[in-house]
Formats: C-alpha cells, structure tokens, sequence
C-alpha cells in the first residue's frame, strides 16, 4: 500500500537490520526505524511501534533473526524466544510465529542458521500478503452483492486498526475494502476513534486518505445510532485470536459493536489470516487479556502549534483508570469469518470445513 505515493510495507529486513514504521508517530510524522537486535524488536512490540497480530508475529520472526546475528547461541535463542513470546500475550500471531522459527532453525548448523532464519521470516512475511489479498477478494463479493442490491454507497463501519499497517501489507478488515475501491465500488468507511490509543483516528483513518478512500471518523459510541439510522450496511473488524468455535478476541469495545450489528440486523464479519486461529484453547475465559498501563487513558498525544508531540493528562490526578486492551465478541454475534480459503459460519463445523 502507499504513504505520499510510494508503495512500502510495515516490516522488511536490510543491511542485517530490520526496518519498521513507528506507528507510535503516526500519522503526526513518518518514520522508518532500524532495530538492530532482538530486545528492540520486544521493545516495538511491548510499545506499539508495531501492532496488530500480523505485524506482531512478523515482527517477532525477524526479531528471532536479529537473536542470531547478536548471539548465535542455543541457549540465548531460547531465552529470546520466551522474551518475545511474553511481550504481547494476546496476539495469537506472536506465538504462532515464534514457533514455527524455532521449529525452522531446530538442529540447523551454525554457519547456515541465519539464511534459513532470514528465508522463514521473509516466508511468513510474503505468505501473510497472499492471505490478506485473497482475504480481500473473499470478502469483496460480500460488498459486490450489497451494492448490486443497494445501487448506492457502500458504509463500512470497522473498529481500531485492521488495516495494512497491521499486517504487511493489503490489511484484513480493510482489505476487501481496497478491493472494492479498485474496482469502482463506491465505499465509505466509518473509522471508530477506538480509545484509548486511537488506532482508528491514527492509523486507519489515515491509510484510507492516503489510498483515497472516503472515510468519516467516528467516537466509539457512534456506530450503535448510525446502525439505527441506517447508515451502516455492514461491519467488518480484525482479530487477535479466534478460538476454534469461531468466538473472537479483539480490540475492546468490538464485541458491544457486534451486539449493536446484532440488535440492528446487520452484517457483522471478521477478518483474518489463519495464523490468527487458536486451535487449542477451547474457552475464551483462558485467552490471556492484556491490561496496559492506564496511563493510555489518562493522557492523549497530539501535534501542537510549534509542530511537536506532545502528551497531555486528561484524568483528575487522583483518578485511577482500567485500561483492558481487548474483549471477547461470542460467535453467535457474528455473521462470518472471512479468510484466506473462503468465507465461513463462526462456529467449529464451517472453520473446519476451511481447515481441514
């Protein structure tokens, strides 16, 4: 996808560096960042340099990478591997990844580890790129059809940021909505704000306008009267794990806009890779739910008048502040999951008719 133009991915690996975009400047400034060893690469993750489970996992690959070249020790790439694997719990993604490295690198010799290291890194990051993209098409005839039916603007209502800039590249959610874009389907997008860090606002409201996309920021609280209104056809949002019975773990506030799809009678759709499915945890209650410092709440960044970034409190000192990063939307909410291998029911009989 672009910025001013140029095409770029989230991740890419140079010069025995791994270079990223520093989502924690966006969209104030663009920033390609170096990380040069494997506790910048948890750093990224833990700070939201780079997020969404995609990236995060990618993210984690190359960070395995960055582990070799400082230190081409077994034991020290153990104890990097359950470093990263600690740093975001949520994110299926980031253990999925480093499993398969680890796999990949197991009983390799030490003069050809890297290559084969920097090879399935690479592999996990194309691979994700042919996923969202046919993620979009998947998920493009679900548009077609309301715009054959509705003759008029597609409205698209979608939560935090699923977006390229969550994965490598094409995005999940916002996939199908390039795909329509390219193809003269008039779509419009309500972007949740998506507090506390403002993800929609930031980072989906902001690669829309660089592809040109009509879009509509909206405060969280919003889409529940739009849906009543009639002003929302569809939703489709991300996910950071999906358990095998199709229930899905996402940025907080998604499962309250499934209830409200739900209660209006709209089309509520996630969309992921299959590398975002949890096969093995059965109940949703054991999904580790990421809390972040409050401090996301009780303060806000912006771009001053002199051009800086700046934080501000927003919270009464002595208030104290929850800050969940994710909830769990039931499947029974939701209208489908949209993949790499098709569409299908959130439940464990249409995941395995996909996935065999």
């Amino acid at each position: 996808m672009k910025i001013d133009g140029k095409e770029y991915r989230t991740i890419w690996f140079e010069n025995n560096l791994v270079k990223i975009i520093d989502q924690t400047k966006l969209p104030y400034q663009f920033i390609i960042k170096d990380l040069k060893t494997v506790k910048d690469a948890i750093n990224a993750i833990k700070v939201m340099e780079v997020r969404g489970a995609p990236l995060i996992g990618a993210t984690a690959a190359y960070g395995l990478v960055l582990a070799i070249i400082e230190n081409n020790d077994k034991s020290f790439l153990k104890k990097s591997a359950e470093d990263l694997f600690s740093s975001r719990p949520t994110a299926i993604n980031l253990k999925w990844a480093v499993d398969r490295m680890m796999k990949k690198i197991s009983g390799v010799s030490s003069d050809k580890i890297l290559d084969i290291a920097v090879n399935e890194a690479k592999e996990i990051c194309d691979e994700d790129i042919r996923f969202c993209e046919n993620i979009g098409l998947n998920g493009l005839k679900i548009i077609e059809n309301i715009y054959n039916k509705k003759k008029d603007i597609v409205n698209i209502l979608t939560h935090c940021n699923a977006g390229w800039l969550a994965t490598i590249n094409w995005g999940t959610a916002t996939s199908p909505i390039y795909h329509a874009h390219k193809k003269g389907i008039p779509v419009h997008v309500w972007a949740d704000e998506t507090r506390p860090r403002n993800q929609g606002a930031n980072l989906t409201s902001y690669e829309l306008n660089e592809e040109g996309i009509n879009n509509t920021i909206i405060a969280d609280n919003t889409g529940g009267i739009l849906m009543q209104r009639g002003e929302v056809d569809m939703c489709i949002v991300g996910t950071d794990r999906t358990l095998a019975n199709g229930d899905v773990c996402n940025k907080v506030g998604t499962y309250l806009k499934a209830l409200a799809a739900h209660d209006n009678d709209i089309p509520f759709y996630v969309a992921l890779p299959s590398s975002t499915i949890d096969w093995n945890t059965e109940d949703h209650k054991e999904i580790p739910i990421e809390e972040r410092n409050s401090e996301e709440l009780s303060h806000v960044e912006g771009f001053d008048d002199e051009g800086k970034i700046k934080k501000i409190q927003i919270y009464p000192k002595k208030s104290k502040a929850m800050n969940l990063a994710f909830d769990v939307t039931p499947a029974k909410y939701v209208t489908g999951l949209i993949t790499e291998k098709g569409i299908c029911e959130a439940s464990t009989e249409g995941l395995k008719k996909l996935f065999k």
